[in-house]
């Protein structure tokens, strides 16, 4: 990705300064936003330097102005958005700060004489490495694809800041919309988005407000089905592998397990350890530490396949024979689950599914303001069955 440098900074705004106040104010609605496509034709966000503001057409904030009211040079400015490490601290947070309070965005595409018919769409997932995640952003692409469009994807981490970083960087690409699975405090994102009113579909998470364009899975069914599939076999003494709980997901799921633990409280216990990632090796170190603090668990519920991988991989270690001696089921339904050596029953989402409502909605080919919500499935496979001793068995 190419930085602007401090040439192509004082190049635009000089050919700003000539340009006068009246000039500014002459065009129409439509000059400033574009006329209205075909959702076929993808066409771009906005591109002149104008943006909305209560209802109004406004002028688009410029570096100039970021340097004005930071009390610093243009260089100055250009360096903290290009050559941070070239800024003293002080300085970079006061120049952040009135980026911030201006709203100003710095536009590569717009030094490139801001093309209008945008074919880029920004894509912000929690962790592409995930297989959940990249099923849903192949989907996503392919969907792109089919309208000669191409997604620009990265991961946040579930990190705030990284989150607000990348958005900022993909609005200075001039992308058409954002795809994003918004972190747990997403706040400053969403005034972000807000601001630039460029659209937005949330994957993976329901809608914030009334009006926002989401789609996701229900979570906390998806935890209630595992649990009731586990206490129909007759475990009563099940464990639950989760993963943090910053991310939504993990919340959700929590409370379908507790949900029905609860509703048969009289016939079930459960043990509860938190992984620290969502992936196999952390699967294995949390299904270790379960088992050595709960040795007469029978059964284990895992907030994803990884760490029903991981936590496969512990039972073997530990000499425990799935399903035998030990029941696990997964979430997900990730290609690999039916390919282990023991297929996992787990908790089927439609990842694919999924990535592809996203990217129509982005493209205007399903109805904007759509908060879709899909219901899992349980996927019964080989690494489920009642349990070995008689009396662990309900009665």
């Amino acid at each position: 990705m190419r930085q602007a440098t401090s040439l192509d900074l004082e190049a635009e705004e000089s050919g700003r300064q000539n340009m006068t106040d009246q000039q500014y104010e002459k065009p129409e609605l439509s000059e400033a936003v574009g006329s209205t496509a075909h959702p076929e034709t993808c066409p771009g966000p906005l591109t002149l330097p104008f943006q909305f503001q209560g209802g109004n057409v406004t002028r688009r904030p410029s570096i100039r102005e970021v340097s004005q009211l930071a009390g610093v040079s243009l260089g100055t400015a250009s360096n903290v958005l290009n050559h941070p490490e070239l800024v003293s601290e002080h300085t970079r947070k006061k120049v952040e700060a009135a980026i911030e309070k201006l709203g100003f965005i710095p536009s590569e595409a717009g030094r490139r004489l801001r093309k209008v018919d945008s074919k880029l769409v920004g894509v912000l997932v929690f962790d592409v490495a995930n297989p959940f995640f990249a099923a849903a952003a192949s989907a996503i692409e392919a969907r792109l694809a089919e309208e000669s469009c191409f997604p620009i994807i990265a991961s946040t981490g579930g990190d705030p800041d990284r989150e607000v970083n990348l958005l900022r960087l993909l609005l200075g690409q001039e992308v058409r919309g954002i795809i994003l699975t918004p972190s747990s405090n997403a706040e400053k994102s969403l005034q972000l988005l807000e601001t630039t009113k460029i659209p937005l579909v949330l994957l993976d998470h329901p809608a914030l407000k009334k009006g926002m364009s989401a789609v996701s899975v229900d979570d906390t069914r998806g935890a209630e089905i595992a649990i009731e599939h586990l206490r129909s076999l007759g475990h009563r003494r099940i464990g639950f592998i989760n993963g943090s709980l910053k991310v939504r997901q993990a919340q959700a799921r929590r409370a379908g397990v507790r949900k029905t633990v609860m509703k048969f409280n009289d016939l079930l216990t459960l043990a509860e350890i938190n992984a620290e990632r969502f992936d196999v090796a952390s699967g294995e170190r949390a299904m270790t530490e379960l088992l050595s603090l709960h040795p007469e668990v029978t059964a284990v519920f895992c907030a994803n396949d990884s760490l029903a991988i991981g936590a496969m991989r512990a039972a073997r270690r530990r000499h425990l024979a799935v399903p035998r001696d030990i029941s696990i089921v997964g979430f997900d339904d990730i290609d690999v689950a039916r390919e282990l050596i023991t297929p996992l029953t787990t908790v089927r989402q439609p990842m694919e599914q999924l990535g592809e409502t996203a990217a129509r909605l982005l493209l205007g080919q399903l109805v904007e303001g759509r908060d879709i919500a899909f219901v899992p499935k349980l996927v019964v496979r080989e690494s489920t069955a009642p349990p070995r001793h008689p009396d662990n068995d309900l009665v």
